[in-house]
C-alpha cells in the first residue's frame, strides 16, 4: 500500500467521520444521568465494566445519596453494597465517598467545570473529565476510551497505530487536531458506537461496516 500523506489522511477522516454522523445522527452519552454530579459518579463507576451495567445500579444509588454531602457521608458498606454487580466493589466505593467529599469540601457540592480542576478530584481522570466537560457542561471534549483507541488505530487515524499501547493523551491531541472543537464530544460518542456495533475487539465485522471501502484494516485485522 502507497504511504498515505497527512493531508490524505486527514480527507479521509473527515469523510469517514460523515458516513459515522449518516449512521450515528444523534448521539448521546450512554449514561444515564440528570445533573453533572450524577454524571461524574456514574463515569467514575463505568470504569472496568459497561454503561449499560453502570444504569443498572445508579438509580438506587442517586436516590439515597442526591448530593455531594450525602454521599460524602454515607456508609462505605451501603455503597458497596449497592455496587456490588459492577465489581470491584471495593475499590469504587472509595473513589465515590473521596470525590464526594472533594467536591463538598473544596468545590461547595458542585461539580467545577474545568479540566485541571476536575482531575484533582479523586478517582478523575482526564477520560472522565471530558466526559463530564462534553456531556454535562457542553464544553468540548474528546474522551478517549478502548473503542476510540481500538478504532483509530485500525482506521489509522493516528501516527502510533502500530504500537500495542498508545498513550491516551497524545491520541486525544492527535485526533482533535484534525477535528473543530464543537465535533469532539459527538466525534467520541460515534467512534465509541462504531466501536461496540461493528469495529469490535476480538472480531470485527468488517463486512457490515460502513467503512469498508477506506479503512486501511479491511478484512486483515
Amino acid at each position: 500500500m502507497a504511504r498515505e500523506s497527512k493531508r490524505a489522511r486527514i480527507a479521509r477522516m473527515h469523510d469517514e467521520y460523515a458516513i459515522l454522523c449518516e449512521r450515528y445522527p444523534a448521539p448521546k452519552c450512554a449514561l444515564d444521568f440528570a445533573n453533572p454530579l450524577q454524571l461524574i459518579i456514574a463515569t467514575v463507576l463505568s470504569a472496568q465494566t459497561t454503561d449499560k451495567r453502570v444504569n443498572t445500579v445508579t438509580p438506587e444509588l442517586f436516590a439515597r445519596y442526591p448530593e455531594a454531602a450525602d454521599l460524602a457521608a454515607a456508609n462505605p458498606e451501603d455503597v458497596e453494597e449497592i455496587i456490588h454487580p459492577l465489581g470491584f466493589y471495593r475499590s469504587k466505593s472509595k473513589h465515590l465517598l473521596g470525590l464526594a467529599a472533594a467536591l463538598d469540601e473544596r468545590f461547595g457540592g458542585r461539580v467545577p467545570r474545568t479540566m485541571d480542576e476536575l482531575v484533582t478530584l479523586p478517582g478523575v481522570g482526564r477520560k472522565t473529565a471530558n466526559v463530564v466537560l462534553g456531556n454535562a457542561f457542553g464544553v468540548p471534549g474528546f474522551p478517549v476510551d478502548t473503542h476510540v483507541m481500538r478504532v483509530t488505530g485500525r482506521l489509522r487515524w493516528r501516527s502510533d497505530w502500530r504500537i500495542a499501547k498508545s498513550d491516551p493523551v497524545a491520541v486525544e491531541k492527535e485526533i482533535c487536531a484534525c477535528f473543530p472543537p464543537e465535533d469532539w464530544t459527538d466525534l467520541s460518542h460515534r467512534l465509541i458506537f462504531h466501536g461496540r456495533d461493528v469495529c469490535h475487539a476480538r472480531k470485527p465485522d468488517c463486512d457490515n461496516c460502513p467503512l469498508r471501502e477506506t479503512c486501511p484494516s479491511f478484512a486483515i485485522v
